[in-house]
């Protein structure tokens, strides 16, 4: 019985978000036993933190991000893109294969050498989000007289 059928709503969504996640970690397994990338510093952390970033923006639970969920990852990181900007993002990150960015092209590029627009995009709202302005700790106290 397909998953829809069973579980409806909220349950259903869970479901393929589990199993979406499911399949990013065989993935993941598969880049941590790659020569290629053992000397990658943190491996571990940034691919986890690639598969929370994915399944974030994989709207349509397919395993991919299609030209939607860029246009919303591009929203919401604050650098809205053209529809012909994000056609040559996707392009770029499946090398013209497909036009929609499945999580192996995803981690390829977030890993490789190259400076894909999506990966220095992704790389830029990573730092600022780390760069928080926010103090720490409760405010100080302030009598009458320290208004203005």
């Amino acid at each position: 019985m397909p998953v829809n059928q069973k579980f409806q709503g909220g349950k259903a969504f869970g479901l393929l978000k589990a199993q979406q996640r499911e399949r990013c970690e065989e993935i993941n397994k598969e880049y941590m036993e790659d020569q290629k990338y053992r000397d990658e510093e943190d491996l571990p952390d940034k691919l986890d933190s690639f598969k929370n970033k994915y399944a974030e923006f994989d709207l349509n639970d397919q395993g991919e991000i299609d030209m939607m969920g860029l246009k919303r990852m591009m929203e919401k990181l604050g650098v809205p893109k053209t529809h012909l900007e994000m056609k040559k993002m996707i392009s770029e990150v499946t090398e013209g294969s497909s036009d929609c960015i499945n999580y192996r092209d995803f981690v390829k590029m977030m890993l490789g050498k190259r400076s894909a627009v999506l990966k220095l995009v992704m790389i830029f709202e990573d730092k600022a989000n780390g760069a928080s302005c926010k103090p720490d700790g409760p405010p100080p106290k302030r009598d009458i007289a320290s208004l203005p």
